[in-house]
């Protein structure tokens, strides 16, 4: 049957993936089976006044609502009330210990500015000139972050800001405020994080898989947490959108190492059996993190999506879920950039196409395992539904 695709980002991988498959290119007025937008496409697409309805055979690349995931404040907001409610049933997971949850602990501490402005000033009077990271909720690339380690920087920033700290006014853009993680595990005296492609599918029930071929992106400058590099952002910001600006950025490599050379570097450096503890419990952050945003997430059968997880690890070894993104970029920066984003592309669409090869939102969304690709498992509520049900059949008869 003919396929028809539409895409409004001027990107080769996807445009390059769908005419491999043989699908036609239409415009978004036309008729078309699989719609890789950009989310403000996508929001405009399923708002009231657009009055669109989708057919069986139709899927887009965004859920409604992602942004519950991928705006810092709704991320952290979603992730607090989760616990929240397992505390309320009671649930081990909730459990706590020297006031921090012992399983639930994968963001740091956060507050929303200027929501949270005095409870952040209460926490941070506890240890006066910890380090904080400010990040604008809206916006991505490392753009508008910046640093502080004292009070009075923020009421400055506040000043010259117009005064966002004061609720009443009418201010479009709010802040969260992070404690840093100033202990990250270095690599030759370089801070990195990892970005990895997690693909959702359903959140109801949760369908999620992890693209094996995630990275690490480094900074271009050695770490240094002195008080008199608080302002490199060279030093401190993990973005490649900031990096390729500073003197030391390789554009062969692009400041980027994989996933399975990591864990290779870490078995050697720190024995095999502490890197499967430290993966694990990235999946775990992962899952509990879609989790944390299900009850909120307007699940849709013409929808999937990928997200860019961004994840700091200390030098303990605990990993920190940083942020969300739901357009990770798919421009290359450098050749093993481009085979990696043109892989995910097609890994995606393998697993969100039934295996008739043409878009039917009745089918069960279970994709085979050769239609994987470089994605795992990461949780599939339906087989654990199935395999509960089965394992109670097999005790009810005894077996």
């Amino acid at each position: 049957m003919r396929v028809t695709y539409c895409t409004d980002l001027d990107k080769s991988v996807v445009v390059t993936n769908c005419e491999k498959r043989g699908w036609i290119q239409v415009g978004p007025e036309d008729d078309w089976n699989i719609y890789w937008a950009g989310t403000l496409t996508c929001r405009s697409l399923f708002s009231v006044d657009s009055g669109y309805r989708m057919s069986d055979n139709q899927i887009i690349n965004h859920f409604p609502n992602h942004y519950e995931i991928s705006r810092k404040d709704l991320l952290v907001k979603n992730v607090k009330r989760y616990r929240r409610d397992l505390e309320k049933e009671g649930n081990l997971m909730a459990e706590r210990g020297d006031s921090k949850y012992l399983h639930l602990d994968f963001i740091p501490v956060t507050f929303v500015l200027p929501a949270d402005y005095n409870m952040f000033v209460e926490e941070y009077r506890k240890a006066p000139q910890s380090t904080w990271i400010m990040k604008p909720c809206g916006r991505s690339q490392g753009s508008g972050i910046f640093l502080i380690n004292k009070l009075s920087k923020l009421k400055k920033w506040s000043r010259e800001a117009k005064n966002p700290l004061q609720p009443q006014l009418s201010i479009k853009e709010s802040y969260v405020i992070s404690r840093y993680i100033d202990n990250p595990l270095l690599i030759g005296g370089k801070k990195f994080d990892l970005r990895l492609y997690v693909l959702v599918t359903s959140f109801r029930p949760l369908k999620a898989y992890l693209f094996k071929l995630g990275f690490c992106r480094f900074c271009t400058v050695k770490y240094n947490s002195s008080v008199a590099e608080l302002d490199n952002m060279y030093v401190h910001l993990t973005n490649v959108s900031v990096q390729r600006h500073g003197a030391e950025y390789n554009s062969l490599h692009g400041g980027k190492l994989s996933v399975q050379n990591l864990r290779l570097f870490l078995e050697s450096t720190r024995g095999k059996q502490v890197t499967e503890r430290l993966f694990d419990q990235i999946s775990w952050l992962i899952i509990h993190s879609l989790k944390a945003v299900q009850p909120v997430i307007a699940t849709d059968r013409h929808c999937f999506e990928c997200y860019g997880y961004d994840i700091i690890i200390d030098n303990k070894l605990k990993p920190w879920l940083i942020e969300v993104n739901a357009s990770p970029a798919l421009t290359s920066t450098t050749a093993n950039d481009r085979i990696l984003k043109h892989k995910l592309v097609d890994n995606i669409l393998s697993i969100v196409i039934p295996p008739s090869g043409y878009p039917d939102i009745r089918w069960n969304k279970t994709p085979s395992h050769e239609a994987l690709g470089n994605f795992e498992v990461l949780i599939d509520e339906d087989v654990l539904y199935y395999e509960n049900s089965a394992h109670l059949e097999r005790l009810r008869q005894g077996k």
